[in-house]
């Protein structure tokens, strides 16, 4: 009783941040985790859950799992941390166009996808779904799997549990295919996909650290399969992701 009546004296923003700090926790969440989490009896989360879908500051999937919305991220971008990540970026991403003249792109995580803070297109670019503030799942992206690789191992099985979608024949979406290919790029700093969101269209994309090392985006380039044995894609998209971790404070 003593929980519930510190729970009542609690205000209705205060129960909204609630909710909000419970998917620090992990990236999707059913209504029940919310409502356990959050430390509210069911009927007041799903009223509350309610409200912030409608104003889009979370978003329920098919499954009716619940993950943060995109409402949130644009307000975010407007704060100093995401504006110094993307300054920072700019101008390794504008040598990564002049270098290739195709797709570049800076993305961070964001539940079970990864979040793109910045896009550059060269005029022949091959069309993509890609665009600032999009969010794409993070088993068919480049950009997606450096992500992925270097977060928390929990991240993967919740990947899986919510059953990856096999947008292309190569698609990974086995647990067997991504813990291999995950494996793979902590090895060596290095993601590649091909054909596996858009046919004919391949990705390499390398992590971006912070000063204490901690992966906190990627840095990724798109172009047609025809060009990916050219080696300035993944020379240029190293020097890119070195460079950007440098300003963060990074220092191998």
């Amino acid at each position: 009783m003593a929980g519930a009546r510190e729970e009542d004296r609690r205000s209705v923003a205060q129960k909204l941040f609630a909710i909000l700090d419970a998917f620090d926790g992990g990236p999707t969440l059913t209504l029940t985790e919310i409502a356990h989490r959050a430390s509210l009896p069911l009927s007041t989360a799903h009223r509350l859950v309610a409200e912030l879908t409608e104003w889009g500051g979370v978003v329920r999937a098919d499954d009716g799992r619940y993950s943060l919305g995109l409402r949130l991220w644009r307000l975010g971008v407007r704060q100093p941390t995401a504006r110094r990540l993307s300054a920072l970026a700019r101008p390794y991403l504008e040598d990564l166009l002049e270098l290739t003249g195709e797709h570049v792109h800076l993305a961070v995580l964001d539940g079970l996808g990864a979040t793109y803070l910045e896009r550059l297109s060269g005029r022949d670019a091959v069309r993509v779904l890609s665009a600032v503030g999009a969010k794409l799942p993070l088993h068919a992206t480049g950009v997606g799997l450096a992500l992925l690789a270097f977060a928390p191992p929990e991240l993967l099985d919740e990947v899986l549990a919510a059953g990856p979608v096999k947008f292309q024949p190569e698609t990974l979406t086995t647990e067997k295919e991504l813990r291999a290919r995950l494996a793979e790029i902590r090895a060596t700093d290095l993601s590649v996909s091909v054909n596996a969101l858009t046919p004919r269209v391949f990705s390499i994309a390398a992590p971006v650290r912070n000063s204490s090392g901690q992966v906190v985006a990627a840095v990724s380039i798109i172009a047609r399969i025809e060009r990916q044995a050219e080696p300035q894609f993944e020379f240029g998209v190293r020097m890119a992701a070195r460079g950007i971790s440098s300003a963060l404070g990074w220092h191998p």
